[in-house]
């Protein structure tokens, strides 16, 4: 697996092979940082259920300010440590060991807040869902911020969470690719779809 766009293009991310988890494929990452490519410049991005960290490592390469990657698992978190440092990036991101929705909570309670938030749970569990209402108040997003969501094709979400409203929806394979925005700013950016995003 290699970094796709940004500065660090090209460079290979080290030992992901052998932690069995299901990176997103090169064709959904590409065209949801397309998708993303307004936001990403300087944000404080917040990469849940981080897994092998390839989210918000393509995000520190594209210009985010910085990342916090969130897994629960000792290897998970591992992986995404020894990635920054041979991409030489430990002094823009933190990785922490916790349960998303736990961690997304104390975010908010401590008053830390994102840009850009990615959550990419394993499939079938119903995470996704229990992940936006833990971001739900808000009080871990910023002002403007962008929240997307990966869930199988078979999978569901609702329009709105709390100050959360869907704002577009994608279909990649049997990926699909959701994006919130809060309610203020998606009907203030609504152009007769949505209030969606162009393709970059």
């Amino acid at each position: 697996m290699r970094i796709i766009g940004g500065d660090l293009r090209g460079r290979r991310l080290v030992d992901w092979e052998e932690s069995g988890i299901r990176p997103m494929r090169d064709f959904v990452r590409t065209a949801m940082f397309n998708i993303l490519i307004d936001f990403i410049p300087g944000a404080r991005f917040l990469d849940l259920f981080a897994g092998t960290g390839s989210i918000g490592l393509e995000a520190l390469s594209r210009g985010a300010a910085s990342c916090t990657f969130v897994d629960r698992t000792v290897e998970a978190c591992a992986i995404i440590r020894r990635n920054l440092d041979h991409l030489n990036l430990l002094d823009r991101a933190e990785v922490v060991q916790a349960d998303a929705m736990d961690a997304a909570a104390r975010f908010a309670r401590r008053a830390r807040t994102y840009d850009v938030v990615f959550l990419g749970p394993p499939y079938y569990n119903e995470l996704a869902p229990r992940a936006l209402e833990a971001l739900a108040s808000g009080r871990a997003l910023s002002e403007d911020p962008v929240v997307v969501a990966e869930i199988h094709e078979t999978e569901q979400l609702q329009d709105a969470y709390g100050c959360l409203e869907q704002v577009d929806h994608r279909k990649y394979g049997d990926n699909q690719l959701f994006f919130y925005r809060r309610a203020e700013i998606g009907q203030e950016t609504d152009s007769g779809h949505g209030g969606g995003f162009d393709d970059g």
